[in-house]
Parts: structure tokens; C-alpha cells; sequence
């Protein structure tokens, strides 16, 4: 298995370490640490067969779908009252049943 290495990519220098997670799930996992980010992240178990190149490759293509998730706008959240109208008519006549049961 190969050991810890720094590689560059994007403008961003990567830490790549193998490491022990103590919370599930458990086993031996990739963790890294970008120059201009504070988190680290532990995207996939370490495996026999990994190589640097497959490592690096992961991790980049890891790191850039995030940023890519990061930089989208968010989607609205719609309150109760933005139901389709079936939904509403549904909840109203519910409602009405369940008012009628305490008469």
C-alpha cells in the first residue's frame, strides 16, 4: 500500500494521507486536505491496488464535483402552503374529516 504524498492540481496543493476512521463507516480511508479549504474529507476506503495516479485522480474528481455542487444556486424551498392544489384539497378534506369525528 502506498503512503502519505502532496500533489498539485487546479491551482491547489493536496495532502493525501491513509488513515483509520473511528466513526462507521470503519476501516482504513483516503483522507486529504486542500490548500485553500479548512475541512478535510475521507472520500473512499484505501485499497491494495491504489496508486498515486488513481488516488489523485479520484480525489481531484471528488473536489471539483463538490465545488461544482457548491457554486450552484440553491433551490427554494416552498413552504406547506406552496403544495400543488391536489395536495391541499386532500389536506382540507382530511381536516374536515377529522372535524366531523369530533362532534
Amino acid at each position: 500500500m502506498i503512503g502519505p504524498f502532496e500533489f498539485e492540481s487546479g491551482g491547489r496543493k493536496y495532502s493525501c494521507t491513509i488513515e483509520k476512521r473511528t466513526t462507521p463507516p470503519t476501516g482504513v480511508w483516503w483522507w486529504f486536505a486542500t490548500s485553500d479549504d479548512q475541512q478535510r474529507y475521507a472520500p473512499f476506503e484505501a485499497a491494495e491496488k491504489d496508486t498515486q495516479r488513481s488516488v489523485k485522480d479520484r480525489i481531484v474528481k471528488f473536489y471539483e464535483a463538490r465545488l461544482a455542487r457548491l457554486a450552484m444556486p440553491e433551490e427554494p424551498r416552498k413552504h406547506w402552503g406552496g403544495r400543488p392544489p391536489k395536495a391541499v384539497a386532500a389536506a382540507k378534506e382530511a381536516e374536515q374529516e377529522e372535524m366531523g369525528d369530533l362532534d
